[in-house]
């Protein structure tokens, strides 16, 4: 690999790790933010937030080809599961249960990505790649037998049905977030990443907007405190913005299924500002879980002896 590739694919692996890292730290901020506002209206204002920040990337660029029928429709389900859905399972799922318990659900992001991405890309998947993949579903593992988020689930008053349905709701966030990671492959090919930043947020707006109205109608504002608003401003720019834009940005030089690699620092994120920022505990297996996890990030991006064409699975 030459010094000029080495340095684009290094910077394509900053970018999704930063967008990664990010997701997760609003992933577990969330969570004081739904219990200020209902999860409509704190969605519908995301979007809002986006949707005003983003305004200049709208416009075509004059290089861009016309959009055919099938982009428009991976646009779509790119904004419908990894905006509309994720943002409800997530914050939902996050509600009911904890910051620490979406770490170890979302563990599983990378495998599912993997799974995925050779399924609907027919992408090769390589040795150290279904090893960085191993590294995370062994800390899923770890981290589930610790259950420090049902501990602080259950200091918060959260019931065991509850806890359940929050799981499932962050299992299904899981699956919205490996269709993103996939479908978005797909439009980095077509699009760029400013361009499909802004769109699929546009598309979120538009798919939340009746259900923002009704909660917004319904909804004291004065009740929400300065310190909410700026946390939700940050949600904002964080998930609409910053995140999209840095993951396509990545994902136009990587393999879908390496990339999907670079999600284990979502959970490591979320649980870090659970455990730093709202007081949930950390254990000592907990810190052995994600060790393996950044082992497993370094398996799939340090260069190997012999480098494979570009686009193409280790």
């Amino acid at each position: 690999m030459t010094t000029t590739l080495l340095r684009s694919r290094a910077a394509a692996y900053g970018c999704l790790a930063l967008s990664m890292s990010l997701v997760g730290s609003y992933v577990a901020l969330s969570r004081p933010l739904a219990a200020a506002m209902p999860v409509f209206l704190l969605a519908w204002l995301r979007f809002g937030i986006g949707a005003v920040a983003m305004l200049r990337w709208l416009r075509k660029p004059a290089t861009e080809a016309p959009l055919s029928a099938h982009t428009r429709t991976l646009i779509f389900l790119e904004s419908f599961l990894g905006n509309f859905l994720f943002t409800l399972c997530m914050v939902y799922g996050v509600s009911l249960s904890s910051a620490v318990s979406a770490g170890v659900i979302m563990s599983a992001i990378p495998a599912t990505i993997a799974l995925m991405s050779r399924l609907f890309l027919k992408e090769r998947i390589g040795p150290r790649t279904r090893a960085a993949v191993a590294c995370g579903v062994l800390g899923i593992g770890l981290l589930a037998l610790t259950r420090g988020g049902a501990a602080a689930a259950a200091a918060a008053g959260a019931t065991a049905t509850s806890m359940l349905l929050g799981d499932l709701l962050l299992f299904g966030a899981v699956l919205c977030e490996a269709s993103y990671a996939v479908i978005g492959k797909r439009l980095t090919a077509v699009l760029g990443p400013k361009r499909i930043s802004a769109v699929i947020n546009l598309w979120g707006f538009t798919l939340m907007t009746p259900f923002g109205l009704y909660s917004a109608s319904r909804f004291d504002f004065q009740s929400v405190t300065p310190g909410i608003w700026l946390l939700l401003l940050f949600y904002g720019l964080a998930a609409s913005v910053w995140t999209v834009w840095l993951w396509m940005t990545g994902l136009k030089s990587v393999p879908a299924s390496q990339a999907g690699v670079f999600t284990v620092m979502l959970p490591i994120s979320a649980a870090l500002v659970g455990i730093l920022v709202l007081g949930e505990p950390l254990s000592a297996t907990q810190l052995l879980a994600f060790a393996i996890a950044l082992a497993g990030l370094l398996l799939a991006t340090l260069p190997g002896r012999r480098q494979s064409r570009p686009g193409a699975g280790r």
